[in-house]
């Protein structure tokens, strides 16, 4: 181990001693490093590296039984409990996996590590596969459940594990596209026209290329409020009680460059902590920073089977933190109730 690695490892020891619920993700934040980059400063004790076969590994998650997925950005974190089912890996640029419980948009592109964790803690053993991007940032971790097959996952670490056991990371910085062409630079008439003549809300985001718009430069130039309309953050929270109170199935989307996961189904209790809004249901977290929030829209798209409805919320960048529907599937028209909710906020 070198001297670097051996020093940013009894750094981090010092700060899980000062704060021992201090989350990986936030002491990487104040050690001025990547989340990656921490963790393989545990391997050989409690992490294990593994080959960077993503595909092949994902395919095999099956014989796990019910797990635990988690996708998250930095203002947002969305945990499912399921079985990882119908894996697709045809497509050179995603994966998908479209289960009832795991639902998973995944771009390979940008996966770049991968690790198997197993944490000490006061309440045992927690054993996780955890994936990276090249910049080191988590994109999707997978923990095992107290209901999961502990041999299947022992069986896979195995049959992964890689010949580098190196306790040092190498990252390299991901540049952010947020540049944003001026407006008189964009043909608004064609833009509005193209967005009112939609019939798949999956071709909005080749609209915005077409274009060269950024999401929320889009939302601006609407064709009218009836396509996009700005609301006050705290429309979220309404919405979220609102669903649990009526029973309304929705739809909720968290992603980062190399994942989206997908909630589909009813959201039961919703609670406060702290600057985070959270729904604490069996089988289904998420966790919300408010305080994260720069812009929350309700979007339009018109579709084959009427109009489609969203809840898009957006960071200081301009970058997609959530979104929100209705539950649905393609030949159906959109939940009446979930128009009622959103027209009430």
């Amino acid at each position: 181990m070198d001297t670097i690695t051996n020093n940013l490892k009894s750094q981090w020891d010092a700060l899980k001693a000062e704060n021992p619920h201090l989350r990986i993700r936030n002491a990487a934040e104040k050690l001025g490093v990547s989340e990656a980059e921490l963790l393989a400063t545990q391997t050989g004790d409690t992490v294990t590296r593994l080959k960077p076969e993503f595909a092949a590994i994902l395919t095999e998650i099956e014989k796990l039984g019910k797990v635990m997925a988690l996708t998250r950005n930095d203002e947002c974190v969305h945990e499912r409990k399921g079985v990882y089912l119908n894996p697709d890996f045809n497509s050179p640029f995603a994966g998908l996996f479209v289960g009832e419980d795991i639902d998973l948009r995944i771009f390979l592109a940008h996966w770049d590590k991968a690790f198997a964790v197993s944490e000490k803690s006061e309440h045992g053993d927690r054993k996780s596969l955890q994936f990276f991007g090249k910049d080191g940032l988590a994109i999707h971790k997978i923990y095992l459940t107290k209901d999961s097959n502990e041999a299947a996952f022992d069986e896979l670490v195995a049959k992964y594990t890689s010949d580098n056991q190196g306790t040092d990371e190498t990252t390299v910085d991901v540049a952010l596209n947020i540049d944003e062409k001026p407006d008189t630079e964009i043909d608004v008439k064609g833009f509005q026209e193209a967005w009112e003549n939609l019939k798949d809300t999956h071709a909005f985001f080749g609209m915005l290329k077409k274009f060269g718009v950024t999401r929320t430069q889009a939302l601006r130039l609407a064709p009218n409020e009836n396509f996009a309309k700005k609301i006050e953050k705290e429309a979220v929270v309404k919405m979220l009680e609102g669903a649990a109170e009526t029973k309304t199935p929705i739809m909720c989307f968290v992603g980062n460059r190399g994942n989206i996961q997908i909630h589909t189904g009813l959201v039961r209790k919703t609670m406060w902590h702290n600057n985070w809004f959270n729904v604490m249901d069996p089988d289904f977290n998420l966790h919300l920073d408010m305080d994260k929030i720069a812009q929350t829209w309700i979007v339009r798209k018109p579709t084959e089977d009427g109009m489609v409805t969203a809840i898009e919320v957006y960071n200081e960048l301009g970058e997609i933190i959530v979104q929100f529907f209705g539950k649905r599937k393609p030949g159906i028209p959109e939940l009446e109730e979930w128009r009622e909710l959103v027209a009430s906020l």
